[in-house]
């Protein structure tokens, strides 16, 4: 017995002092900390400005647990051997909810009655009507429960920013010819960075040397490994499967595209989402209620039954269940070459009814395609197509790919240009030999003096009323012929199309183009509707028509012109090789590049929808059982606090699943 009395007196003074400083000096605390994440910021207390670093938290967390415990083992001698222990077990008790007092006040201060002023009522009401031992087990295990989401969220969390984040400390850069090996913070642009199978690239930058097949799924999503070669593009997180390369370093460290999605992930996880939002309100909007239910159940069920009302916390657990449930989805989004950048617009994008596509770059491709070739004053289409590419063959830009990938389709051999002069935005003149080739448009063609023939403006206002470019080649001062170039579509859109009719959902083009191609490349792909020869600035005037008919529109686009609209929509899409503005303005990038993801994402969104409506009926339920059980049945405050625990358990477990879901294979094998 005397050690037990001993074990108490050194808890009430251990816990007495620690009381009288956090009253003094308030500190990080359990609630506190799991909730000034998910409450707005005017629940604090004004004149305390509290900053919750992972490491508070943390350490918060532990000393609470540890601290209920303790009073715990108090309680539960309390009520074996002396019990008088048992009062002893309000100092824990009135410590760990310390800031339930201090967030009621701040309510109260407001005139408001929320669910802190029904905590900081109920806690001490269960403990001075003599249920001591119900009171801090209730206390024990709502801490065991917030230990337990702190550490599934941190774990969740590191695990997504891994996805990203887990790059090499030091490589092996060329000074003076010679490799040597240093830390990656101390590298600087233009640096040269070595990099060999099977290691990972550290940096953001360009290749200068070498060959290599890389595997980007960590960034694209895409499985198929791609092939790097001098002056393509290398991403930190990358692995180099087979090869060698030498990078020139442009970005590192924590400026890197790698880190920067990680930085990004960690903010946009600790956003509050709808379901959440309502769920709090409800809970606050519960608390009023709840007062007067327990007011009223204390003559007709008694003290027992008016605690158990005042302890149902309808809608209150789904502050914790939803950045759980936010965070795995955004891992397994992520996974899947998907980069979210606030979680808000997963959850909204469950509710979109309509699809707005832009038409250039988002359903075709940045590079065209060449279809009819014309010919003139006796030229082949070979011909035509040979002087093309010839003139061509040094540029990069999309005319000038689809040019070089007609003339590589039908084996031209290209001949070795001598000079090359180049007017940006008409075209190309190159000296082969004696002839002078020119390739562009038409006022190209007429300021080299270029002989032009009426049936070429015939075919150049046919080729625009179809929506197609025309580029004419010229040979020494006379028209070889031209080249019909076409939008080419996405290989992935029809199926795509296909899928997001499947799902009831209405789809629509926006583009600029004349009515005729518009309307045929819908017919095609079966898109519903169209809206043709808009003007950049008048997409997000449509965007906001449709709003207003009643609809919740997403706009997948890629261009500068496109970012109104996509700031406009209900939830905006772009690529991840679209114009840098669309992709600081769009809630989500197809990391990929393309579209193949987007039914994955639609699909992504109607799970968490599902699983965030489960975690809300977690929260409710519980509360309303407990409620109905004290009117109807006489439960009393132990039923309660065994429901309330069982629903926090289970809204855990649901906010968990996601992941079991979508185990990767390997990680399947690994658990078996």
């Amino acid at each position: 017995m005397a050690p037990l009395v001993i074990l108490a007196g050194s808890l009430v003074a251990s816990t007495g002092v620690k009381l009288f400083r956090s009253f003094k000096k308030p500190d990080v605390s359990l609630y506190e900390a799991i909730s000034d994440d998910t409450h707005e910021s005017t629940e604090h207390m004004p004149s305390i400005e509290l900053v919750v670093t992972e490491v508070d938290e943390k350490k918060a967390l532990e000393r609470d647990f540890k601290i209920i415990s303790a009073t715990m083992g108090v309680a539960i001698a309390g009520a074996l051997f002396v019990p008088a222990l048992s009062v002893l077990s309000g100092i824990g008790i009135a410590y760990v909810s310390i800031p339930f007092y201090q967030k009621a006040y701040q309510s109260l201060k407001k005139g408001k009655v929320d669910i802190f002023v029904v905590d900081s009522i109920a806690i001490p009401a269960m403990f001075l009507s003599g249920f001591y031992f119900v009171s801090t087990l209730a206390c024990w295990t709502y801490c065991l429960a917030q230990q337990l989401v702190y550490k599934t969220k941190d774990h969740s969390k590191k695990q997504l920013i891994s996805v990203f984040s887990d790059l090499p400390s030091t490589v092996w850069v060329i000074k003076n010819g010679i490799e040597i090996e240093q830390g990656v913070e101390n590298l600087e642009s233009g640096d040269i960075v070595v990099v060999n199978a099977g290691e990972t690239i550290a940096v953001d930058g360009t290749v200068v040397d070498g060959m290599a097949t890389v595997d980007q799924h960590v960034l694209t999503g895409e499985s198929q490994p791609a092939e790097k070669a001098v002056g393509d593009r290398a991403f930190a997180s990358t692995i180099v499967l087979s090869g060698k390369i030498h990078i020139q370093v442009e970005l590192s460290g924590q400026t890197t595209v790698a880190a920067q999605i990680a930085e990004l992930l960690n903010n946009t996880a600790e956003r509050k989402l709808g379901v959440q939002t309502r769920g709090e309100k409800m809970a606050d909007k519960a608390a009023l209620p709840t007062l007067a239910l327990s007011a009223l159940a204390m003559p007709i069920v008694g003290i027992s039954g008016a605690l158990a009302v005042l302890g149902s916390f309808i809608g209150s657990d789904i502050r914790i269940f939803a950045p759980i449930s936010t965070l795995n989805f955004l891992k397994i989004a992520s996974e899947k070459g998907i980069l979210i950048k606030d979680g808000r617009a997963l959850e909204k994008l469950s509710q979109v009814d309509t699809v707005v596509f832009d038409k250039t770059g988002t359903l075709t491709e940045e590079q065209p395609h060449v279809g009819h070739i014309y010919v003139f004053n006796g030229y082949s289409e070979t011909d035509v197509l040979h002087y093309a590419a010839t003139a061509e063959y040094k540029q990069t830009h999309p005319i000038a790919k689809a040019i070089l990938q007609a003339a590589r389709q039908r084996q031209i051999e290209l001949t070795q240009v001598d000079n090359a002069s180049y007017e940006l935005g008409y075209g190309i003149k190159v000296l082969v030999g004696e002839d002078i080739i020119c390739v562009g448009s038409l006022r190209f063609m007429e300021m080299e003096n270029v002989a032009l023939s009426e049936d070429i403006y015939k075919i150049l206002n046919a080729a625009k009323e179809q929506g197609y470019s025309l580029v004419l080649v010229g040979l020494n001062g006379r028209l070889t012929g031209a080249l019909e170039l076409h939008a080419t579509l996405r290989p992935e859109v029809k199926e795509l199309i296909a899928g997001l009719h499947a799902r009831n959902l209405t789809t629509y083009i926006i583009s600029g183009d004349n009515e005729k191609p518009t309307q045929r490349l819908a017919q095609e792909i079966g898109i519903d509707n169209y809206f043709a020869e808009v003007l950049p600035e008048d997409k997000a005037s449509l965007i906001e028509k449709l709003q207003d008919e009643g609809r919740t529109v997403c706009f997948v686009g890629d261009g500068i012109n496109d970012s109104i609209a996509l700031k406009r929509a209900d939830v905006s899409i772009s690529l991840a090789n679209a114009s840098s503005i669309a992709i600081d303005t769009a809630q989500i990038l197809l990391m990929s590049g393309n579209l193949s993801n987007l039914e994955k994402l639609f699909e992504l969104s109607k799970e968490m929808d599902a699983n965030l409506n489960v975690s809300m009926m977690a929260t409710v339920v519980p509360g309303v059982v407990i409620v109905s059980g004290v009117f109807f049945l006489h439960t009393g405050v132990i039923s309660a606090v065994i429901l309330n625990n069982c629903g926090l358990f289970a809204g855990v477990s649901n906010s968990m699943m996601p992941l079991i879901k979508h185990q990767k294979p390997d990680d399947k094998a690994e658990a078996a």
